[in-house]
């Protein structure tokens, strides 16, 4: 039906690039994906349509029904006061045209219209100052639904390509909509109207609901970072306006990390669901609630777990330190969660752990250390011994950190002996030169700490390996015997032979 209505529309042909005769930009998305807001429409000549062609116009394109007796292109100052609202909900019903942006030529009029009716209805929340009706708000959200809410293409979905390529090379070559003029405004609509002190909450949860919410949710997962961006700052609009709706916002979001985590390990909004929560997390009151633990527990460290986490590690990090803020009390579980999510083959994951645990220390007292000091340690040592010279080097760092030396300077009858192998084996073994030097720094720092201790667990190590050295020897003797025994022993029937590396030449002799 709108297509017979748009086919009504008189064309003409421009006067300039990128403009029509009406006098306002076309409103097509520039090769710099830039927008130009658009002038008001003329009431006079020169050289646009007049106003009354526009009128006959905007009557021939959209249905009475629609226009409701209101033109939906006059101007809200050209209107009394007390019609202004249903002048907005005339332009609100014109808004509902959904147009194709893949082919910039396509409806370029009709969009013009569009889009200057949306900057009318953007100025218009913003300096109206009475109550919104309830026939304005389910004006609103219809045509917020119908303009925003849409499947995203099958590339956008497509499981083709690997976590790692998605976290790298899309991350490097962002996807943009074509439509982002166009959507930049709906959105902008969508901002200002709900934080409008003229939306009065107790009626708008009732058509910006659970519904909508979910909605808005999926389309995080749009792959143009500005659509995400935009959907960021309305999520956290809606989380303040509209409290009834918060315990549903907090589960759907954790529905989303879960199916991210536990089945698909894709999704584009993750930083961005993230970076709205780490604001909410500050405003929790205390003391947390068990459902706020339990998005700890069961949200925030299973997200170390996916190889993409390097996208979102900042703003993850971020959601931490903020529950340690709260809660000082959980830096030992979050450091023990973190360490069963440790990556095995992953280097440079490892590195970002690091990074995480060395913020995590620093807000971390002693009591809540010692809770997790020797598995934390045992695996810094590890890391210590990394062939990978970048996961060796950022675990040496962490001495530089005068709050961390602290802790362990305190602990170090529990931590000397763990770390002084692993820093005596590299300064053996390890081919690169940056961690031999800040190995030998580190284990000076140990040796003016308590000299005693440190040569102490130099001599327990050198134990250590003599004996290692000697069971290996022993081990070595003792096949060399079972070998030579089993090559003497004739060969009959099914007898199990065991043959050595270098068979003898009598066995062979019997094998043949």
């Amino acid at each position: 039906m709108w297509k017979q209505f748009l086919s009504k529309l008189p064309r003409t042909k421009s006067t300039g690039a990128g403009r029509g005769d009406d006098g306002f930009d076309s409103g097509q998305c520039s090769a710099n994906n830039g927008i130009q807001r658009a002038t008001s429409v003329p009431s006079g000549g020169g050289g646009g349509r007049s106003a009354s062609a526009i009128k006959r116009m905007s009557s021939a394109v959209f249905p009475s029904s629609v226009v409701a007796g209101i033109e939906p292109l006059v101007s809200f100052k050209d209107v009394p006061s007390s019609e202004r609202q249903s002048l907005f909900v005339s332009k609100l019903g014109l808004c509902c045209a959904v147009f194709d942006f893949s082919d910039p030529s396509k409806s370029s009029a009709e969009k013009d219209i569009k889009r200057q009716a949306l900057l009318d209805l953007i100025e218009f929340v913003d300096t109206n100052t009475g109550r919104f009706s309830e026939a304005v708000i389910a004006a609103c959200a219809r045509t917020l639904a119908v303009n925003l809410f849409r499947v995203f293409p099958p590339s956008y979905r497509s499981g083709s390509s690997s976590t790692s390529s998605a976290s790298e090379g899309d991350e490097d070559e962002p996807t943009f909509d074509p439509a982002w003029c166009h959507l930049q405004l709906v959105y902008e609509l969508l901002l200002k109207f709900v934080g409008s002190n003229a939306l009065d909450a107790k009626v708008g949860k009732k058509y910006f609901d659970h519904s909508f919410i979910v909605r808005l949710l999926n389309l995080l997962d749009s792959e143009d970072p500005r659509e995400r961006d935009a959907l960021k700052t309305i999520l956290h609009r809606i989380y303040g306006k509209f409290m009834v709706h918060r315990p549903f916002i907090r589960k759907a979001v954790s529905n989303i990390f879960y199916h991210f985590v536990f089945e698909t390990q894709r999704h584009n909004g993750i930083a961005e669901l993230l970076e709205v929560f780490g604001s909410v997390i500050s405003g929790f009151a205390l003391p947390l609630k068990e459902e706020h633990k339990n998005f700890l527990w069961k949200v925030l460290i299973p997200l170390h777990k996916p190889k993409s986490v390097g996208v979102y590690l900042q703003q993850l990090t971020y959601c931490v330190t903020q529950f340690l803020e709260k809660d000082p009390k959980l830096a030992g579980s979050i450091i023990l969660g973190i360490l069963r999510y440790w990556p095995v083959t992953n280097s440079q994951k490892e590195v970002m752990f690091l990074s995480e645990i060395e913020e995590i220390l620093e807000a971390t007292s002693m009591v809540e250390f010692q809770k997790c000091m020797v598995p934390l340690f045992r695996r810094i040592a590890h890391c210590i011994n990394s062939s990978h010279f970048q996961v060796a080097e950022r675990a040496l760092f962490m001495w530089n950190n005068d709050h961390i030396i602290s802790l362990i300077a305190q602990n170090r009858q529990a931590i000397m002996p763990i770390i002084v192998p692993a820093l005596e084996h590299n300064s053996q073994t390890h081919w690169n030169q940056a961690v031999l030097n800040l190995t030998a720094n580190v284990m000076k720092m140990f040796s003016d700490v308590d000299d005693e201790l440190c040569l102490e667990c130099l001599t327990k190590y050198k134990e250590d390996e003599e004996n290692q050295a000697s069971l290996e020897e022993k081990r070595r003797l003792t096949w060399a015997r079972l070998e030579s025994a089993a090559a003497l022993q004739p060969v009959t029937g099914h007898t199990a032979v065991l043959v050595g590396c270098l068979p003898s030449a009598n066995l062979i002799a019997t094998l043949i």
